[in-house]
């Protein structure tokens, strides 16, 4: 178990480390009013404390990707605990990071402004459609896979249970964020945590045979890691559906000063999250049924109800089947409650009025609903693909922050043109794309990722000889702001 133990100590080294770096690179101001305050509303822009929030952070973004992705992604072995730990440190908690802090200092703005404001007008548009089509999937992803948990566990009608969670997500997306979302999710997170620590230390306890670290691709069939895992193993490394989840907390923070803690920190706990489900995955390869063979039979579901009674038992099994019910089922009412945000910012619809709320959320059920009767594998390509753009688009709106500010940007460039060539080599190559060969879908993709970065440039020289401010001022306004209070 070297590996295994070994990467979930470099997640947490790279917390105390390279999160502290990029936390100095950003320069975060304890004495700047935050969105929470200056726009106080008591809807969606309401101050709670540091510790609400990164447990609200935590649980908006780790649905069942840091679940499913991680053991879809255990099929090729343990090349997938170097992505989990390398992509989680220097690309997805930097993205989670830059997203929730640039959206602090843009009045809590949500992605598609910020992409509008540092991308170009018609950039907005494109991310609405984007984000709105992730969260879409990611709302319905969110629902079908706790349902068929759930049934698989009782007898209940899977339309039933179906109904029944979206009845939930109307609920928490109408109401005031500190009224539903903030009271259950400390009790869901209790849940969350015993599921994940429980494995993990099943795992261990057990002696289970998780393979050492190898390069060595083990995909049954012969899939090829890039770029494949790489969208295979989104949220638990990096995953666009964040960057539509930081703004719902950018607009609670009661100050910056706690950023790390909430965005860097929380996404280092999904990492964690990840690496336990990653591994548990890979011990089913020596056992009477191989990973594969489960796979095939019940899908990743059929892997944790697997995985959670062998370590657990019967009792123990069954709560941490429920912890990763609760996953899911506490990202889709946010993912929901996003779509919400992102269509009245964009259409400019007051929140206030909740006919208004209700205006918007309907026909957003009614879509996710429909989408429910969709094949599961194919829905999570679609995901997985809309996913990584998104993060894409948000690394490299966080590096037109940090060129602009004068800042070092490396930190975002870097994992946003590797990121890049990863999507566009996915569309290429992917039967839900073009369904290229390998080649030829790298050739294509270099090309499509040589003319982004000579969009970005071009973008770049045209606001750098503009009056262009990266932050926008704080309104008179503070309703009750009072300087640092993260040790409330």
């Amino acid at each position: 178990m070297i590996t295994f133990i070994a990467s979930i100590l470099l997640l947490i080294v790279g917390y105390f480390t390279y999160g502290k770096f990029v936390d100095r690179v950003f320069v975060a101001d304890r004495k700047r009013p935050t969105p929470a305050y200056s726009m106080r509303d008591n809807i969606d822009y309401v101050p709670m404390n540091p510790t609400r929030n990164s447990l609200i952070q935590l649980l908006n973004i780790a649905g069942v990707g840091p679940i499913f992705g991680p053991i879809l992604g255990a099929l090729y072995g343990p090349v997938a605990f170097v992505w989990i730990v390398i992509g989680c440190i220097f690309a997805g908690a930097v993205h989670d990071y830059l997203t929730g802090m640039i959206s602090i200092r843009n009045h809590g703005a949500h992605l598609p402004q910020l992409a509008g404001k540092f991308l170009g007008k018609a950039m907005k548009h494109v991310v609405n459609g984007f984000a709105l089509l992730l969260l879409l999937l990611v709302g319905t992803v969110f629902v079908t896979s706790p349902a068929t948990l759930l049934a698989n566990m009782t007898s209940m009608s899977l339309v039933l249970i179906t109904l029944a969670i979206f009845a939930y997500y109307l609920i928490a997306t109408l109401l005031p964020i500190d009224k539903v979302i903030g009271r259950i999710y400390p009790y869901f997170g209790a849940l969350l945590l015993f599921s994940a620590a429980g494995i993990g230390i099943g795992l261990v306890v057990t002696g289970a045979p998780i393979p050492e670290l190898s390069f060595e691709n083990m995909h049954p069939d012969g899939a090829p890691i890039f770029p494949l895992l790489f969208l295979t193993i989104s949220c638990g490394a990096l995953s666009g559906f964040h960057a539509t989840q930081t703004p719902i907390i950018s607009r609670t923070t009661e100050n910056e000063s706690s950023g790390r803690r909430i965005f860097y920190g929380m996404m280092i706990t999904e990492g964690v999250i990840a690496m336990i489900w990653a591994a548990a995955a890979m011990s089913l390869f020596y056992g009477d049924q191989s990973l594969s063979d489960v796979l095939a039979a019940g899908g990743p579901a059929a892997v944790v109800s697997e995985v959670s009674v062998t370590m657990l038992g019967a009792v123990g099994g069954t709560l941490a089947i429920l912890g990763v019910i609760v996953l899911p089922i506490t990202s889709g009412d946010t993912a929901f409650r996003s779509a919400r945000m992102i269509i009245a910012d964009y259409l400019k619809i007051a929140q206030k009025p909740i006919a208004k709320r209700l205006m918007i959320a309907l026909p957003l059920f009614v879509m996710s609903y429909a989408l429910t009767y969709m094949d599961f594998t194919l829905l999570w390509r679609y995901f997985s693909w809309a996913n990584q753009t998104t993060a894409v688009i948000a690394l490299w709106v966080g590096t037109m922050y940090l060129v602009l500010s004068r800042k070092p940007y490396l930190i975002t460039a870097i994992p946003a043109v590797f990121m890049t060539m990863a999507t566009f080599t996915y569309l290429a190559f992917a039967p839900i794309g073009f369904g290229l060969p390998l080649q030829m879908s790298y050739v294509v993709a270099a090309l499509g990722t040589l003319v982004c970065i000579a969009l970005f440039m071009k973008r770049v020289r045209r606001l750098s000889r503009a009056t262009f401010t990266v932050d926008e001022p704080v309104p008179e306004s503070s309703h009750g702001f009072a300087g640092y209070a993260g040790e409330r």
